[in-house]
């Protein structure tokens, strides 16, 4: 007899199809569809008083409504959602066992914290039909290789998530309700918490032999040191890293201790699926589904090619928690012009979400703002490692913590680095100490900043962590 196919399988399929057939529509047509979608949302947006209240005093026009952050949208959460069967006491009750990891919320819908990286931390909800089109995005839109021409939905592959796997994040929250919901995907999917030593961790993951190991770059950086050193061999085809900014070194060694592909991508626990890698190696923004506004400081439009202060998010997929113009807190830059690959989507290039500004003095005492991205990119590119946190400890002072495992000249080389980008903006009296630590500071998700303003924050740890490494301090000294 014919087998029917259930509403779930339907749904899945009607989300491929969109998600497919843009790749074939031209600049036209992708901007009818985005306009018809974001319609649809303004439409089930009048069921929620917070919204209600922008549309009527923006009269329906998207650039018109005033832009809401998390601080007010979770004050508000019960006015927030569209159906009055979610409310966040129960809510949080549900989200406080674990156990519930990857089960919808009262049986239809979906729903994880957000770390509070921001200051806020933040409950999202999403319907299956979102869920569904985060799954096609992240599935459909990643470069082909010729495995997935023969396998495009990866079923059988053996898909390893290290993270954070303990709470109700995005990441564990998706990957627990695939293995829960598509047959025979929990036999190949296996979750595994970073928080254990990289020892344990890379002995689990050389018992089960993954082909696909998704996780952030610090991690996959760690776990690739791992591999090259003998440490563990895994039958990877391909990595995949998001959450975290990933750098030339970062995907080099990547790619290098695990000989295979490293594709990124881009999301955010009010998107998933925002922007995935090609095969030119860029970030394209899915935009037929999706709404990134850089702006600058007071909410207004930047220019393609520059970064603004921040960046607005509207999210056309779920109708459930309306996000339209909503504060994400990040730094994009969204190109001016067409990506080489030849995709009508446009590319963007992402500063962190995790990391913070910091603010250093000049000898004359002048200010100077120092981007995250830029600190970075100096360690990475000119200091050459990966694995590593910058602190400020004051006005002019900063602590540069590495691994216990990196060598006297790999830490000078970083220090180094960091000094002569410090003296080329002004900044030589600003000193630069290097400290060794077993384990970095952590956000509550398990993600990593890598750069923190903890003026007042005393160094407890340092001689502690110092103490048995057999690898020499960097004198606390200022740079001449």
């Amino acid at each position: 007899m014919p087998v029917t196919p259930t509403r779930a399988q339907w749904r899945a399929g009607l989300a491929a199809w969109q998600v497919l057939a843009a790749t074939s529509l031209g600049p036209l047509a992708l901007q009818w569809h985005r306009a018809v979608r974001l319609q649809a949302l303004f439409q089930v947006a009048r069921a929620s008083p917070v919204y209600a209240e922008r549309l009527d005093s923006a009269h329906g026009v998207h650039e018109h409504m005033r832009p809401v952050g998390k601080r007010e949208l979770m004050a508000r959460f019960d006015e927030w959602v569209t159906d009055p069967g979610i409310r966040l006491a129960e809510l949080r009750r549900f989200l406080a066992d674990p156990a519930n990891i990857g089960k919808p919320f009262a049986g239809r819908w979906y729903a994880w914290e957000s770390s509070g990286s921001s200051g806020v931390p933040g409950i999202f909800v999403q319907d299956a039909a979102a869920m569904e089109i985060y799954d096609a995005l992240e599935a459909l839109r990643r470069p082909p290789s010729w495995q997935r021409w023969l396998d495009p939905l990866y079923a059988n592959e053996r898909i390893a998530f290290v993270g954070a796997i303990d709470g109700h994040f995005a990441s564990i929250v998706s990957f627990e309700r695939i293995r829960r919901e598509v047959p025979g995907m929990a036999r190949r999917m296996r979750a595994f918490s970073f928080l254990q030593p990289i020892q344990s961790l890379a002995v689990e993951l050389q018992d089960w032999q993954p082909t696909v190991l998704a996780t952030y770059p610090s991690t996959a950086v760690m776990l690739a040191a791992e591999a090259a050193a003998g440490r563990m061999r895994l039958p990877l085809a391909e990595t995949w890293t998001g959450g975290e900014a990933l750098g030339r070194t970062a995907r080099a060694a990547i790619s290098r201790g695990f000989g295979c592909p490293v594709l990124e991508s881009y999301g955010a626990s009010e998107f998933l699926a925002l922007a995935a890698e090609c095969p030119a190696g860029r970030l394209h923004l899915n935009e037929d589904w999706a709404i990134l506004e850089c702006v600058d400081e007071h909410h207004r439009p930047v220019p393609r090619g520059e970064v603004g202060a921040t960046t607005l998010l509207t999210n056309l997929a779920n109708h459930v928690q309306p996000i339209i113009r909503y504060d994400i807190s990040d730094r994009v830059r969204i190109a001016a012009a067409p990506c080489a690959c030849g995709s009508l989507l446009p590319t963007i290039e992402v500063e962190g979400r995790v990391d913070d500004t910091l603010t250093l003095l000049t000898r004359e005492g002048r200010e100077v703002p120092l981007l995250p991205l830029a600190l970075a990119t100096v360690l990475e590119e000119e200091g050459g490692i990966c694995d590593f946190q910058l602190v400020c400890r004051g006005p002019r002072s900063l602590q540069l913590a590495v691994p216990v495992t990196l060598d006297a000249p790999a830490a000078r080389n970083a220090r180094e680095a960091m000094m002569r980008y410090l003296e080329s903006l002004g900044l030589a009296g600003v000193r630069v100490r290097v400290v060794r630590r077993g384990a970095m500071v952590q956000g509550r998700s398990g993600k990593r900043p890598r750069i923190l303003n903890r003026p007042r924050e005393p160094d407890r740890d340092a001689s502690r962590d110092h103490r048995g490494s057999g690898l020499p301090e960097q004198p606390d000294q200022p740079h001449r």
